[in-house]
């Protein structure tokens, strides 16, 4: 196999370099690196909608694009997480995270052993993934930013979201877990 490297997979590519320069730039001793740290994860957020668009619209969808996109979005979120749950030290937010990142692990093991078995897509990407996918991408934002912001408390917001996107991360897993209890049943 060949692999291809138009566009949309130097996006997703970008989204990974972006991970260690978030991670630089989140411990760096400055007063604005909550603010800094933010705009990155923002960016690589619209890369990973910007590379999917692309994908399709141009018509450059690749083997690979598809390997290397879920695989840049777990990385971001998982290492984000745990900078947040190291930085504020709170079974508050350690909670969420690990539901979020354990979920993340056997959803993708998951899809991997489905798509051994030829069955891939009983597990594809759903409505309700896309709104737990928002609602982390929006948590997370906040509690990188996490100093109130015109009197609103964006740290709290994100614990809310973060819980929002926990439930939403369980409720999905469950979903997909039947949905591939259903193929097993059948055979």
């Amino acid at each position: 196999m060949i692999i291809e490297f138009n566009l949309p997979t130097n996006l997703t590519l970008l989204r990974i370099a972006l991970i260690p320069l978030l991670i630089v730039v989140f411990y760096l001793p400055w007063a604005y690196s909550n603010l800094a740290s933010t705009l990155i994860f923002m960016i690589a957020g619209f890369t990973d909608w910007l590379d999917g668009y692309l994908a399709r619209k141009m018509q450059l969808e690749t083997p690979f694009g598809a390997f290397l996109d879920p695989v840049a979005d777990k990385l971001m979120v998982a290492m984000v997480l745990v900078l947040i749950v190291q930085q504020q030290g709170s079974a508050y937010l350690a909670i969420p995270a690990a539901i979020i990142i354990g979920r993340e692990i056997t959803i993708a093991s998951l899809r991997e052993w489905m798509a051994e078995i030829g069955q891939r897509a009983q597990v594809k990407v759903s409505q309700l993934g896309k709104w737990k996918t928002t609602s982390q991408m929006l948590a997370i934002g906040m509690l990188l930013y996490h100093d109130d912001l015109l009197n609103i408390p964006i740290n709290y917001c994100g614990y809310g979201l973060l819980y929002i996107a926990a439930i939403l991360t369980l409720w999905s897993m469950v979903n997909y877990l039947k949905a591939a209890l259903a193929v097993l049943t059948t055979k």
